[in-house]
């Protein structure tokens, strides 16, 4: 039997963890001070909660943990202010699939007693080449998706794309339409999951937006390396939910694959599918 409390990385399109040792050595260490930095609009609704547990003490930097009270949107905006850093997603708004839906305070006492569960899930790493580049102008990493729509809105975008340097449409075709974006498993609930009207688990998809393709999307092993040039822009690149976006134009080229480092988010307990995949 699962033990949904246990300190442990849940396999969820990511890495699984043994128990054993790890968890002898986790209740040795309940009393272990844990470094928390707060995010969000509303944090200031759950300081006064942080009196019960004095093993959580509140930090401006160096966390050992990120706290995110807020939505999915929230989530994402500390990952982006803070990635690699655990995040701990307390549900305080309308919409959140992704966030603990447990009382705050529940959620500190889980924490303080090493009861949360850990999963691991994979992001995207993105490098965008001017036209003639040698290096790139933008590297960012992506938990969610990349994005990349047309310009202007009375103008379609083109573009070619290869996949592990396979053209995908043919060297002498290129793709016509409103854009396309790259998701992870992680991101496939969201816009992909709109446009697709499915989901993922494993690996990279990538899904057409109001493309003269016959398909609207297709799923590619997590060690693919995808590379899309812009044949004719004006084009916007965005991704996750990023404040600033970056303009493209005709030869820029997008290279994207898995990012060596992953995302560690926790849970009260094992979490389940959404719905069934494609």
């Amino acid at each position: 039997m699962i033990d949904k409390c246990s300190n442990m990385y849940k396999e969820v399109g990511a890495i699984k963890e043994k128990r054993g040792k790890r968890q002898k050595k986790n209740k040795k260490q309940n009393n272990t001070e844990k470094k928390i930095l707060l995010f969000g609009k509303d944090t200031k609704e759950i300081l006064p909660l942080f009196k019960k547990f004095p093993q959580l003490k509140i930090v401006q930097e160096s966390p050992d943990y990120v706290l995110s009270y807020g939505g999915d949107g929230t989530l994402l905006a500390s990952e982006y202010a803070y990635p690699h850093i655990p995040k701990i997603p307390i549900l305080k708004s309308l919409r959140g699939h992704r966030c603990i839906p447990h009382p705050p305070e529940e959620v500190l006492k889980r924490l303080a007693e090493e009861k949360l569960v850990a999963y691991r899930y994979m992001k995207l790493f993105c490098s965008v080449y001017p036209e003639g580049a040698n290096h790139p102008s933008h590297q960012f990493e992506a938990l969610n998706e990349v994005m990349v729509e047309k310009g202007r809105i009375n103008t379609a975008v083109r573009f070619k794309i290869w996949i592990d340097g396979i053209s995908y449409e043919g060297e002498n075709k290129e793709i016509l339409g409103d854009g396309f974006m790259i998701s992870t498993p992680f991101g496939s609930t969201a816009y992909f999951a709109n446009v697709t009207r499915g989901i993922f688990w494993n690996g990279i998809g990538i899904a057409f937006l109001a493309t003269s393709e016959a398909v609207t999307h297709m799923i590619l092993s997590e060690d693919t390396l995808v590379e899309v040039k812009i044949t004719r822009g004006p084009a916007v690149l965005a991704y996750d939910n990023a404040p600033d976006s970056i303009p493209l134009q005709a030869g820029d080229v997008l290279v994207v694959k898995k990012s060596l480092q992953d995302t560690i988010i926790y849970s009260c307990g094992v979490i389940h599918k959404l719905s069934e995949p494609f």
